[in-house]
């Protein structure tokens, strides 16, 4: 799986970016519908009604579709763009993998802490390694990502995994193969597509959560 139309891990359908005019599989892209009032509404599930304007999972690429009027002329109307829609977007991801992580954590599908993640892996049973984008490289670098493709996912903090683990903080975990890892790795791959290279601040401050609207946060 992987982002704005680069190759994907699995078949699946494809939509063409309004900005890059490049076709990719559907997770790799973000959909935004028009709302009622002209408003430029994201639809990160795919479900809400009406005509899907699809762009590239990345930051820069969003801003451009807001900036360049793509939005609108996709639409064929004058539409009305939130200034901080891909910050919002961005939220909405890091809740959206949060949530999953702490149902795969529910379901007996992932675990958390250096032990239990090392037993994971050396095990063959690990379908992903999840490790703190703020955690120590050193430590980080004793784990070795399962074999394949986009393995490892690090775009979460230690306070988000924490969050999907019901811990204040976590380093490493790990998703077990089968079930939730295969929508794991593709809601990591979108917000990686806002988050590399680009320092910034965890999801958890009042203002990412009520950017993120969707989804609850998850117990545990």
């Amino acid at each position: 799986m992987s982002r704005g139309g680069k190759a994907s891990l699995r078949d699946e359908p494809e939509r063409r970016c309004v900005v890059t005019r490049r076709s990719g599989p559907k997770s790799g892209l973000i959909r935004f519908v028009i709302g009622p009032d002209a408003d430029v509404v994201p639809d990160l599930s795919g479900r809400l009604p009406g005509r899907g304007i699809w762009v590239s999972a990345e930051a820069g690429v969003l801003r451009q579709a807001a900036a360049k009027g793509h939005f609108a002329r996709a639409a064929k109307q004058a539409v009305r763009v939130a200034p901080d829609l891909a910050e919002r977007v961005e939220a909405m991801l890091a809740r959206q993998l949060i949530d999953l992580l702490a149902l795969a954590r529910k379901a007996g599908q992932a675990v958390a802490g250096l032990e239990k993640t090392k037993a994971a892996l050396v095990a063959g049973d690990a379908a992903l390694l999840v490790q703190a984008a703020d955690g120590s490289q050193r430590e980080k670098a004793a784990l070795r990502p399962p074999e394949g493709e986009k393995t490892c996912v690090t775009c979460l903090s230690g306070q988000e995994l924490g969050m999907a683990f019901g811990r204040d903080r976590v380093i490493h975990a790990a998703v077990l193969a089968g079930g939730l890892a295969d929508r794991v790795r593709d809601e990591s791959l979108r917000l990686e597509g806002f988050r590399v290279g680009v320092d910034r601040q965890p999801f958890g401050n009042e203002a990412a959560k009520d950017a993120a609207g969707e989804g609850s946060r998850g117990k545990g």
